[in-house]
């Protein structure tokens, strides 16, 4: 909580007052809500704080003193309230029937309160009572907010109750953690955002994106790469794009689908689907290539091109601009530089039709996958992971799929810390999978060594994976199951009940909003060793599987992901942007404490240090590392199964 009172005196005289009015409020509540309180208080989203009482800042902690007088939160629009009783230092959350209208659904109707005690998500219904302790966690329903319940000990000393409210401002932190995630422009490339959602407060989107923020600027040629396309929604929610000379869609919509947009689109737009050899096999990549008069944007994604994707669910973009090569540059000259390879010998597979555009100072200029060889890449600190359908063998099959990870991996230097530390995959979509290729997968995610050269060994994966209480509650209700599509023979095998673990995202404030974003990790607490933002769901088709003793890499579907490592803190820095003209194309030389190179080291939102450090870069990580394991209860989702429990718009599904 920000701004709190200086001292125990002042808090308590805003506690008191505060009591005093709400209990002077609920003198007309029934029996069971006035019960043996000894202070009383109505909670929702505006906690009182500041000090003596006169700020109010919205916090998603709510800290109570386990003494006589409670700092309590009162909000017209609130569904429960807190009794403290005697004798007890926890406290009874007692809810009372929501009002006419819900704050966020506008239908009439009850709504429980959920309480988060114990590993175990508890509904209060109307009237109801439950028992709440240290560190438990209160959400609203249908509502926004979630609160942790944080008890401040009875302290004579000053200097002791500083340390305790040091302690809880800092798990307020970690619960709010996103509030704070404002990464400086120079190490923006070397992170990702996570895309805004809709209905959360302003706060829970701090530094995150939305389209316009992607797609701006002098655009002289755009492509725009993914699977879903909805071009009316499109249109209407980046106008920019209608006035662009050349626009390209690589999609992977059906025929059907793919009429009705030939139909409708921009007589300057061209379609492209990029070919399909094996069966079952997608586009499914999500990316964008913006040119501009001063450089490129390579935007890596994880939402379709639709409504739901970039309004509701957790989202996940990377995106960083590149100058053109100098005219000293001679472009025949072999350079090392990974992610161009990278880049191009994804791109020369897609074979769209080859189209020119007119750019500014250098004439018409053809548009194909050599093209973007004419971008200095030099700045990247991260590399491409691809793959494309195919048969790969030789060399080959080592630049794609969890082959081309596996290499890199490889051929990384990690800390020590993270020798045979734990795996996170999480992903909206699951394949049909057998336990020899998760071991093979496991082994590519597994590569790499220490700095003594010793291997990091064998990380044990978790499987994040919404529950099917997650969807019903989440801000679609079970209408987000539609972008979770796995059906029940591929989710209930008996190997993979071991892996689960649950979608608990408090500190992005996305515990709600359904994950369409597709990550995999390895991390130490709150530490990580490399991070993978992905197309790619867990599937073989997506990944690839190896056949022939080893020797051929099959993959059926067309994906990209973008690969975050501990790279070298380089003493030349090159802050570039297309869309500001006063960003410069020289790379300027930065300050360094002595000539040891340092690396760069990837933490989680919560991680508790200096931020500021050059090395450190901070990953927005949507959900909570570790990851909390499913408990008996859990069901995971499946989308072909019946639910009859409504979902907090009132429907049953299927529906």
């Amino acid at each position: 909580m920000r701004g709190e009172a200086d001292t125990w005196p002042e808090m308590e005289a805003v506690a008191r007052k505060m009591a005093e009015e709400v209990e002077t409020e609920s003198s007309g509540s029934s029996e069971a809500e006035t019960e043996s309180p000894r202070s009383v208080g109505r909670w929702g989203a505006a906690p009182v704080t500041g000090k003596t009482g006169k700020e109010r800042v919205h916090s998603q902690v709510l800290k109570i003193r386990e003494e006589d007088l409670c700092v309590l939160v009162e909000d017209k629009a609130a569904n429960g309230r807190f009794v403290q009783h005697p004798r007890r230092l926890s406290f009874v959350l007692i809810s009372r029937p929501n009002l006419p209208c819900s704050p966020l659904s506008g239908k009439e109707g009850t709504n429980p309160v959920v309480v988060r005690s114990s590993g175990e998500r508890k509904k209060v219904n109307p009237r109801g009572e439950v028992s709440l302790a240290n560190d438990d966690l209160i959400e609203l329903i249908p509502g926004h907010h979630f609160f942790k319940l944080v008890l401040l000990p009875r302290e004579s000393e000053r200097g002791s109750y500083e340390t305790a409210a040091k302690k809880a401002r800092k798990e307020g932190d970690d619960v709010e953690a996103i509030r704070s995630f404002c990464p400086d422009s120079e190490k923006l490339p070397s992170t990702f955002r996570l895309l805004s959602v809709d209905g959360l407060p302003d706060w829970a989107n701090t530094s995150c994106v939305s389209i316009n923020d992607v797609v701006e600027g002098d655009v002289v040629a755009a492509i725009l790469s993914n699977y879903m396309v909805d071009l009316d929604w499109l249109l209407s929610a980046c106008p920019k794009l209608a006035s662009i000379p050349q626009v390209m869609v690589i999609h992977g919509e059906g025929d059907g689908r793919q009429e009705y947009i030939q139909r409708k689109k921009p007589a300057n737009w061209i379609l492209h689907k990029p070919r399909l050899p094996i069966s079952f096999g997608t586009h499914h990549s999500k990316a964008i290539f913006l040119v501009y008069p001063r450089g490129v944007r390579v935007v890596v994604h994880t939402a379709n091109l639709i409504h739901v994707d970039w309004s509701n669910k957790s989202q996940g973009l990377w995106m960083q601009d590149f100058p053109w090569k100098s005219d000293d540059d001679n472009i025949d000259t072999p350079k090392v530089c990974g992610f161009e390879d990278d880049l191009v010998d994804y791109l020369a597979v897609l074979k769209w039709p080859e189209f020119t555009a007119c750019l500014p100072g250098r004439g018409n200029v053809k548009i194909n996958a050599a093209f973007f060889r004419k971008f200095d890449y030099s700045s990247a600190t991260v590399r491409l992971i691809a793959s494309v359908p195919g048969y790969h063998t030789g060399s080959n099959m080592r630049k794609w799929g969890h082959m081309k990870l596996r290499t890199i991996l490889q051929e990384c230097v990690f800390d020590r810390e993270f020798r045979r530390s734990p795996l996170v995959y999480q992903f909206s979509s699951l394949g049909s999978l057998d336990e020899k290729w998760l071991a093979e997968f496991g082994a590519s995610l597994s590569s790499g060594i220490t700095e003594d050269r010793t291997p990091l060994g064998h990380g044990d994966p978790l499987i994040i994976w919404p529950t099917v209480e997650d969807v019903r509650c989440s801000l679609e209700g079970y209408a987000a199951g539609n972008a979770i599509p796995s059906p029940l023979k591929n989710v209930e095998k008996p190997f993979l009940k071991k892996y689960w673990a649950k979608w608990k995202a408090d500190h992005s404030a996305r515990s709600r909003a359904m994950p369409h974003i597709k990550t995999f990790t390895r991390y130490s607490d709150q530490k990580i060793a490399w991070f993978l933002l992905t197309s790619s769901n867990l599937s073989k088709a997506a990944w690839g599987a190896l056949q022939k003793n080893n020797s051929q890499l099959m993959i059926r579907s067309y994906e990209l992901g973008v690969l975050f490592l501990p790279s070298p803190v380089k003493t030349q820095a090159c802050n570039f942007s297309c869309t500001d003209n006063n960003s410069s194309t020289k790379k300027v030389k930065q300050e360094t404490k002595g000539d040891v190179e340092k690396r760069s080291k990837l933490v989680t939102m919560t991680w508790q240090g200096d931020r500021d450090s050059p090395e450190i870069i901070s990953l927005p990580v949507p959900y909570q590392l570790p990851p909390e394991p499913y408990s008996s209860e859990d069901v995971p989702w499946s989308w072909d199964r019946g639910y009859s429990k409504k979902d907090v718009y009132g429907q049953v599904w299927p529906r």
